[in-house]
């Protein structure tokens, strides 16, 4: 069983009223390879730089071994970093840039500065190489080295001073495909190799997949989910995971009872239990787990292919159902535009996630009778029995009732698109208001990320209730 190395225990990073992590618990193990995995913003960096020291979280514990850090500063941590942009020395050639930290004398309990002999210097250094891949290329300037090379001497740099813990903040970002693969084998060897923990950030899911013993998720700056890259890719525990994580499709459903679900209008078989009866869920289908048949009589659904796209080893296709559900299909055969399918799915292919939510709900104040104060603007609404101005209240509005205006301006309140989920028939957004709440849409309207929308809602569509 793997010892536990780092643990963050219930850490918030915030900036004024901003909050950056959000009661953020993990824990990650000796000689783990460890991928923080998100979109920008999300936390990831700023989780990495408090595990390195860079930062203090705002409250919460980092223990390294069982002993609270916080306050190491980081040349005090058993901790190395490699960043995107490598910081190598022009000046220097290959082996005084991995040379450069054990030069720089150490300074012992007593006070004493003490420097490393030569001769071990020149033993670890090429060590080191040796391990990257970079024997031979000693002397030579870090200038006429290529991308990847480059990246390898940073690795090297970081290792040589023996860490317990690598640090790797998103280090292929600047490399083309073709040395990004390379460099990810390459990786994943070297940690095996030097028998380290590893902490690697990226945004990039097939990296987090390809190299991970354990992937963490992070969005919004939480945890959305913790486990192997098998699980996270068939387990989804709710739609942002599945979305992030490879190409999906993600539909709106009711868990009729254990092991029969309903979506799309019609009843399907799965293997999921203990989710209630009538329950609202998600259900996910990868598109590789879409079968078309040729005969369309014994198809669970069917539908019109409409684009074919040759992807190197599959066609992904979209089909349309005569509902008006849209269907991604990745298959290996071709089948033309136009062309009318039947389509089948193996109940153990269907997977079903609980909801995170089944309508906004809100905070606001009662301004009068007829006006609610909330998202940073005031609403009409029909006249909530029983609730006297001045009170706090808990408004309900389903995802369907709120309007969104492409002028900010001609809203009650404006906000700003942060995420887009398909599903199917719909697109389901999550806009983030200029008082930083988030309030979420369903649409048939095409929107793009980082758009500015103006926010309606009718006042009919407002529950208004008291806080208890």
């Amino acid at each position: 069983m793997s010892k536990e190395l780092i643990r963050l225990r219930d850490c918030v990073m915030s900036y004024g009223d901003e909050v950056v992590l959000d009661h953020i618990n993990l824990y990650i193990n000796d000689k783990e390879f460890l991928t923080l995995l998100g979109p920008s913003g999300c936390g990831k960096t700023t989780t990495l730089r408090i595990i390195g020291g860079f930062l203090s979280p705002t409250s919460g514990d980092v223990l390294f071994d069982g002993v609270r850090i916080n306050h190491v500063p980081p040349h005090q941590r058993t901790v190395n970093t490699v960043f995107q942009r490598y910081a190598l020395f022009p000046h220097l050639n290959v082996f005084e840039n991995v040379a450069f930290g054990l030069r720089i004398p150490k300074t012992e309990r007593d006070g004493r500065k003490v420097k490393l002999p030569e001769g071990e210097i020149h033993q670890r250094v090429m060590e080191m190489l040796s391990v990257v891949n970079l024997k031979g290329f000693e002397k030579r300037p870090v200038s006429a080295l290529s991308g990847g090379q480059q990246q390898r001497v940073a690795i090297a740099r970081a290792l040589v001073n023996r860490p317990r813990v690598l640090l790797l903040d998103e280090p292929l970002g600047a490399l083309d495909m073709r040395l990004r693969k390379d460099m990810q084998n390459e990786l994943k060897r070297i940690q095996q190799e030097m028998e380290i923990t590893f902490i690697y950030v990226t945004h990039d899911q097939e990296e987090a997949l390809a190299m991970s013993d354990t992937v963490v998720v992070m969005d919004g700056g939480r945890i959305q989910q913790i486990g192997t890259p098998e699980d996270i890719y068939n387990e989804p525990k709710n739609a942002f995971v599945a979305d992030f994580i490879g190409e999906s499709n993600i539909l709106n459903a009711v868990m009729v009872r254990d092991r029969l679900v309903r979506f799309m209008g019609k009843e399907f078989e799965c293997v999921d239990t203990g989710f209630g009866e009538d329950v609202p869920v998600d259900v996910v289908i990868r598109p590789e787990d879409v079968y078309i048949i040729a005969q369309r009589s014994s198809a669970m659904f069917t539908g019109t292919v409409r684009s074919c796209t040759f992807k190197g080893v599959h066609y992904e296709m979209f089909v349309d159902t005569p509902d008006g559900y849209e269907i991604m299909i990745q298959d290996y055969n071709r089948f033309e535009v136009g062309t009318e399918v039947g389509m089948i799915v193996k109940p153990s292919d269907i997977h079903v996630m609980r909801k995170e939510r089944v309508c906004n709900t809100l905070e606001g104040v009662m301004k009068d009778a007829a006006h609610v104060e909330m998202l940073g603007g005031v609403f009409e609404c029909t006249p909530a029995e029983g609730v006297e101005a001045g009170a706090k209240v808990r408004v309900e509005v389903d995802f369907g009732d709120v309007e969104l205006t492409d002028d900010s301006s001609d809203g009650t309140v404006g906000g700003t698109i942060r995420f887009i989920l398909y599903k199917g028939d719909r697109f389901h957004l999550t806009v983030r208001t200029e008082e930083g709440i988030n309030i979420y849409a369903d649409t048939h309207d095409v929107w793009e990320d980082l758009d500015e929308v103006g926010i309606k809602i009718r006042p009919q569509s407002l529950r208004i209730s008291r806080m208890q």
